[in-house]
Protein backbone atom coordinates (compact mmCIF):
# COMPACT_ATOMS: atom_id res chain seq x y z
CA UNK A 1 0.00 0.00 0.00
CA UNK A 2 2.87 2.32 0.89
CA UNK A 3 4.52 1.64 -2.48
CA UNK A 4 1.28 2.42 -4.31
CA UNK A 5 0.91 5.70 -2.39
CA UNK A 6 4.51 6.72 -3.20
CA UNK A 7 3.94 5.89 -6.86
CA UNK A 8 0.84 8.09 -7.00
CA UNK A 9 2.71 10.98 -5.34
CA UNK A 10 5.57 10.66 -7.85
CA UNK A 11 3.20 10.60 -10.83
CA UNK A 12 1.34 13.62 -9.51
CA UNK A 13 4.61 15.52 -9.03
CA UNK A 14 5.78 14.75 -12.58
CA UNK A 15 2.41 15.83 -13.97
CA UNK A 16 2.61 19.14 -12.12
CA UNK A 17 6.13 19.79 -13.47
CA UNK A 18 5.05 19.18 -17.09
CA UNK A 19 1.92 21.26 -16.59
CA UNK A 20 4.03 24.14 -15.26
CA UNK A 21 6.36 23.89 -18.29
CA UNK A 22 3.40 23.90 -20.66
CA UNK A 23 1.96 26.96 -18.95
CA UNK A 24 5.24 28.84 -19.27
CA UNK A 25 5.63 27.88 -22.93
CA UNK A 26 2.08 28.94 -23.71
CA UNK A 27 2.25 32.18 -21.74
CA UNK A 28 0.52 35.03 -23.53
CA UNK A 29 3.12 37.46 -24.90
CA UNK A 30 2.41 41.16 -24.46
CA UNK A 31 4.22 44.28 -25.63
CA UNK A 32 5.93 44.47 -22.25
CA UNK A 33 6.67 40.79 -21.62
CA UNK A 34 10.25 39.57 -21.27
CA UNK A 35 9.76 37.16 -24.20
CA UNK A 36 8.63 39.80 -26.66
CA UNK A 37 10.26 39.85 -30.12
CA UNK A 38 10.17 43.38 -31.49
CA UNK A 39 12.07 45.04 -34.29
CA UNK A 40 11.83 47.75 -36.86
CA UNK A 41 12.60 48.67 -40.45
CA UNK A 42 13.19 51.49 -42.89
CA UNK A 43 11.97 51.18 -46.47
CA UNK A 44 11.85 52.98 -49.77
CA UNK A 45 9.34 52.44 -52.56
CA UNK A 46 9.06 53.15 -56.25
CA UNK A 47 5.70 52.85 -58.00
CA UNK A 48 3.78 53.55 -61.18
CA UNK A 49 0.41 55.28 -61.02
CA UNK A 50 -2.06 57.07 -63.26
CA UNK A 51 -2.82 60.61 -62.10
CA UNK A 52 -5.28 62.78 -64.02
CA UNK A 53 -5.16 60.38 -66.98
CA UNK A 54 -1.37 60.54 -67.33
CA UNK A 55 1.53 58.30 -66.34
CA UNK A 56 2.95 59.18 -62.94
CA UNK A 57 5.96 58.25 -60.84
CA UNK A 58 5.46 57.84 -57.07
CA UNK A 59 8.47 57.42 -54.78
CA UNK A 60 8.84 57.57 -51.03
CA UNK A 61 9.81 55.90 -47.83
CA UNK A 62 8.55 54.73 -44.50
CA UNK A 63 9.82 53.65 -41.12
CA UNK A 64 8.09 51.52 -38.52
CA UNK A 65 8.45 49.51 -35.34
CA UNK A 66 7.45 45.83 -35.58
CA UNK A 67 5.71 44.13 -32.66
CA UNK A 68 5.88 40.32 -32.37
CA UNK A 69 6.37 39.84 -36.14
CA UNK A 70 2.71 40.69 -36.69
CA UNK A 71 2.11 44.45 -36.55
CA UNK A 72 4.13 47.46 -37.68
CA UNK A 73 3.41 51.04 -36.62
CA UNK A 74 5.21 54.07 -38.00
CA UNK A 75 5.23 56.91 -40.50
CA UNK A 76 5.35 57.11 -44.29
CA UNK A 77 5.72 59.77 -46.94
CA UNK A 78 5.55 59.86 -50.75
CA UNK A 79 6.13 62.27 -53.61
CA UNK A 80 4.64 62.15 -57.11
CA UNK A 81 4.77 63.78 -60.53
CA UNK A 82 2.68 62.98 -63.62
CA UNK A 83 2.94 63.73 -67.36
CA UNK A 84 6.05 61.55 -67.65
CA UNK A 85 5.49 60.70 -71.33
CA UNK A 86 5.66 64.34 -72.49
CA UNK A 87 7.91 64.45 -75.59
CA UNK A 88 7.58 67.97 -77.01
CA UNK A 89 10.22 70.50 -75.95
CA UNK A 90 8.62 73.58 -77.50
CA UNK A 91 5.21 73.81 -75.87
CA UNK A 92 4.47 76.25 -73.05
CA UNK A 93 0.99 74.97 -72.29
CA UNK A 94 1.50 71.40 -71.09
CA UNK A 95 1.18 71.24 -67.29
CA UNK A 96 1.95 68.60 -64.69
CA UNK A 97 0.67 67.71 -61.23
CA UNK A 98 3.34 67.30 -58.58
CA UNK A 99 3.16 67.02 -54.81
CA UNK A 100 3.44 64.74 -51.85
CA UNK A 101 1.61 63.20 -48.92
CA UNK A 102 2.34 61.33 -45.72
CA UNK A 103 1.06 60.29 -42.33
CA UNK A 104 0.52 57.44 -39.91
CA UNK A 105 1.34 53.90 -41.07
CA UNK A 106 -0.50 50.83 -39.72
CA UNK A 107 0.69 47.52 -41.17
CA UNK A 108 -0.70 44.10 -40.14
CA UNK A 109 1.67 41.26 -41.12
CA UNK A 110 0.53 37.69 -41.76
CA UNK A 111 3.01 34.81 -41.22
CA UNK A 112 5.95 37.21 -41.03
CA UNK A 113 8.43 34.41 -40.24
CA UNK A 114 7.61 32.54 -43.47
CA UNK A 115 9.91 33.05 -46.50
CA UNK A 116 6.97 34.42 -48.48
CA UNK A 117 4.17 36.21 -46.68
CA UNK A 118 1.67 39.07 -46.83
CA UNK A 119 1.39 42.48 -45.22
CA UNK A 120 -1.37 45.08 -45.47
CA UNK A 121 -0.03 48.63 -44.96
CA UNK A 122 -2.53 51.45 -44.47
CA UNK A 123 -1.43 55.10 -44.64
CA UNK A 124 -3.65 57.82 -43.13
CA UNK A 125 -2.66 61.46 -43.45
CA UNK A 126 -2.61 64.45 -45.74
CA UNK A 127 -0.67 66.20 -48.46
CA UNK A 128 -0.44 68.93 -51.04
CA UNK A 129 -0.55 69.12 -54.83
CA UNK A 130 0.64 71.82 -57.25
CA UNK A 131 -0.16 72.45 -60.89
CA UNK A 132 3.16 73.38 -62.54
CA UNK A 133 4.83 73.82 -65.89
CA UNK A 134 7.83 71.46 -65.90
CA UNK A 135 8.52 71.71 -69.63
CA UNK A 136 8.71 75.42 -70.36
CA UNK A 137 11.41 76.05 -73.00
CA UNK A 138 12.47 79.14 -74.91
CA UNK A 139 13.26 79.27 -78.63
CA UNK A 140 16.90 78.40 -77.90
CA UNK A 141 16.00 75.18 -76.12
CA UNK A 142 16.77 76.52 -72.65
CA UNK A 143 14.34 75.72 -69.81
CA UNK A 144 12.52 78.43 -67.93
CA UNK A 145 12.25 78.11 -64.14
CA UNK A 146 9.37 75.87 -63.00
CA UNK A 147 6.22 77.96 -62.74
CA UNK A 148 3.44 77.22 -60.26
CA UNK A 149 -0.11 77.89 -61.48
CA UNK A 150 -2.30 76.56 -58.69
CA UNK A 151 -2.13 74.42 -55.54
CA UNK A 152 -4.34 72.70 -52.98
CA UNK A 153 -4.16 70.39 -49.96
CA UNK A 154 -5.97 67.10 -49.38
CA UNK A 155 -6.68 64.28 -46.94
CA UNK A 156 -5.55 60.79 -47.95
CA UNK A 157 -6.10 57.20 -46.88
CA UNK A 158 -4.17 54.57 -48.81
CA UNK A 159 -4.73 50.87 -48.04
CA UNK A 160 -2.45 48.38 -49.74
CA UNK A 161 -1.28 44.78 -49.98
CA UNK A 162 2.29 43.54 -50.30
CA UNK A 163 3.64 40.10 -51.17
CA UNK A 164 6.95 39.96 -49.30
CA UNK A 165 10.00 37.75 -49.77
CA UNK A 166 12.54 37.34 -46.96
CA UNK A 167 15.68 37.71 -49.10
CA UNK A 168 17.94 37.93 -46.04
CA UNK A 169 17.52 38.32 -42.30
CA UNK A 170 17.81 42.09 -42.67
CA UNK A 171 16.25 42.58 -46.13
CA UNK A 172 12.77 42.04 -47.54
CA UNK A 173 11.56 42.70 -51.07
CA UNK A 174 7.85 43.18 -51.75
CA UNK A 175 5.61 43.50 -54.79
CA UNK A 176 3.08 46.14 -53.75
CA UNK A 177 -0.30 47.44 -54.83
CA UNK A 178 -2.28 50.18 -53.08
CA UNK A 179 -5.20 52.48 -53.71
CA UNK A 180 -4.82 56.19 -53.02
CA UNK A 181 -8.15 57.69 -51.93
CA UNK A 182 -8.08 61.45 -51.40
CA UNK A 183 -10.52 64.19 -50.61
CA UNK A 184 -11.56 66.35 -53.55
CA UNK A 185 -9.04 68.88 -54.82
CA UNK A 186 -9.71 72.27 -56.40
CA UNK A 187 -7.23 73.08 -59.19
CA UNK A 188 -7.64 75.00 -62.45
CA UNK A 189 -9.01 72.67 -65.17
CA UNK A 190 -8.17 69.55 -63.11
CA UNK A 191 -10.69 66.92 -62.06
CA UNK A 192 -11.55 66.96 -58.36
CA UNK A 193 -10.71 63.24 -58.07
CA UNK A 194 -7.54 63.40 -60.18
CA UNK A 195 -5.31 62.06 -57.40
CA UNK A 196 -7.36 58.93 -56.73
CA UNK A 197 -6.01 55.73 -58.21
CA UNK A 198 -3.86 52.62 -57.86
CA UNK A 199 -0.11 52.40 -57.27
CA UNK A 200 1.87 49.40 -58.55
CA UNK A 201 5.47 49.02 -57.48
CA UNK A 202 8.23 47.57 -55.34
CA UNK A 203 9.10 48.07 -51.67
CA UNK A 204 12.62 47.52 -50.32
CA UNK A 205 12.75 46.95 -46.54
CA UNK A 206 15.86 46.93 -44.36
CA UNK A 207 15.89 46.26 -40.64
CA UNK A 208 15.31 43.76 -37.84
CA UNK A 209 12.25 41.68 -38.56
Amino acid sequence: MKKIFLSIVMLASVSMIFAQDDYQNDEIKTLFSKNRSNGGYGAFTISYSNIDGQDALVTGGRGAFIFSHSLALGLGGYGFVNNLDYDSYHSNNDLSLTGGYGGLLIEPIIAGKSPVHLSFPILIGGGGVTLVDLYNWDSWGNPYPVHEYDYDSFFVIEPGAELEINVARFFRLAAAVSYRHTSEIQLYQVSSDALRGFNYGLTFKFGKF
